[in-house]
């Protein structure tokens, strides 16, 4: 018999927010993470802002100074927000523990990985030569390793997969550990993503591919929906949940925040960068995890768009809403998009967004979408401009489509 899987923990490092609450307070007063980048010198490079992380103190988030100044931000990143959500979900593998190793998984992805590490090694080595390059090369610049970081601290020794899937990544990761659970693998699972690729080589690859915003004032450069939208604007930082079997939380007496309900994973066989126009393939994935979360014309629909401010982007992902529930199904559904405040954290931007799905659903409220002066006429459902609403949410999903056409999304209710 299938399981029930719910949420009992959450972590963010962010733009706007290096804990949950300063996250969540952040977006719902629609406070804008962008600024000119300040970690590298921009004056050779064609984009100069970014949503950084900012005042992050690894310290703080129980991180020794040794393990940090090792590893890739990628890998400190997402510690850090793996920390927070295990702490607020109380799960302890330990011998005297509420949970087995072996029932406790980690699916944790990035988009890139350790792109600082590899940038740096690369250089060292074009300049230096091969006896230069640091022996911690690999396990710190590999994707997966973030993954590793995080089972050997929480010592999870159950399932364990990194994703890559582009800016869908974390969103996948999410949909695979309630998967994994709902289907009896695991107990719990920490699940979500990371991603530190704000560099030189990062902002100069993206830009020269025609992605990236090259808005000149930061604070209006992330512009989903809007008519004046350019690109995208690169961010980073790393957001976790714990997903965690209903009946295992509940006879611990965990604090479960909502009930993750479906799941739906497409790709849209079309185009490495480009979604499909019309529409099709994304809306197939939002159907799946509709359809499996049992929504019904009832509901009060709560959508954390992917809404990345690309032209395409946001004209294909508002065709996918209609033909995934139906034009007059689309028009009720209270739409956002949170990358108009953080950017677009890449790997790490499902699982951010996940998080800003369940607190909006948990606490009636609407996060914004900031800077929605001049809706484009072809996006033209409820985006939720400039201030955030109350609403009485009964279901919330959240979208992610990524280069290489993958398309994900998962929906989530409150437990009951």
């Amino acid at each position: 018999m299938d399981k029930r899987v719910v949420v009992t923990g959450m972590g963010v490092i962010s733009p706007v927010g290096n804990n949950v609450a300063d996250f969540w307070k952040n977006l719902l007063d629609g406070v804008c993470g962008i600024d000119f980048i300040k970690a590298f010198p921009t004056e050779d490079l064609p984009v100069k802002i970014a949503g950084e992380v900012k005042d992050f103190n690894p310290a703080e988030h129980g991180i020794e100074p040794a393990f940090a100044r090792k590893q890739d931000k990628f890998t400190v990143y997402a510690v850090a927000a793996a920390n927070e959500a295990m702490k607020q979900s109380g799960l302890n593998s330990s011998e005297d523990g509420n949970i087995d190793p072996f029932r406790l998984g980690v699916y944790v992805g990035s988009g890139i990985g350790g792109f600082t590490t590899q940038y740096r090694e690369t250089e060292k080595m074009i300049k230096d030569g091969a006896k230069w390059i640091s022996p911690l090369f690999i396990p710190t610049m590999i994707s997966n390793i973030a993954t590793g970081n995080v089972a050997i601290r929480n010592k999870a020794c159950g399932p364990s997969l990194d994703i890559v899937t582009a800016c869908a990544t974390s969103t996948h990761a999410i949909g695979e550990a309630y998967r994994a659970i709902k289907h009896g693998y695991a107990d719990a699972i920490i699940a979500g993503g990371s991603e530190a690729a704000t560099i030189p080589l990062g902002i100069a690859g993206f830009a020269n591919a025609k992605a990236l915003s090259r808005a000149e004032d930061p604070k209006y450069a992330s512009l989903p929906f809007n008519l004046n939208r350019g690109g995208f604007v690169m961010a980073e930082g790393a957001g976790m949940v714990v997903l965690e079997e209903y009946e295992h939380a509940k006879a611990r007496g965990a604090q479960i925040f909502a009930e993750v309900v479906g799941y739906g994973n497409t790709n849209d066989a079309y185009h490495v960068t480009a979604p499909r126009p019309e529409g099709i393939t994304q809306a197939k994935a939002i159907e799946m995890a509709l359809k499996e979360a049992g929504y019904n014309d009832k509901d009060v629909l709560y959508i954390n768009a992917h809404g990345t401010g690309t032209h395409l982007n946001d004209a294909s992902e508002t065709a996918a809403f209609k033909l995934a529930m139906g034009e007059e199904n689309a028009r009720k559904a209270h739409i956002s998009s949170t990358k108009s405040m953080t950017g677009h954290m890449l790997g790490a931007a499902g699982a951010v967004e996940a998080i800003a799905s369940i607190l909006t659903l948990k606490n009636g409220i609407i996060p914004p979408t900031i800077n929605l002066d001049t809706p484009d006429p072809e996006c033209d459902l409820d985006y939720t401009p400039n201030k955030a609403v109350k609403a009485d949410i009964t279901l919330a999903i959240s979208d992610s489509l990524g280069f290489g056409g993958h398309n994900g999304c998962v929906a989530f209710r409150k437990a009951e």
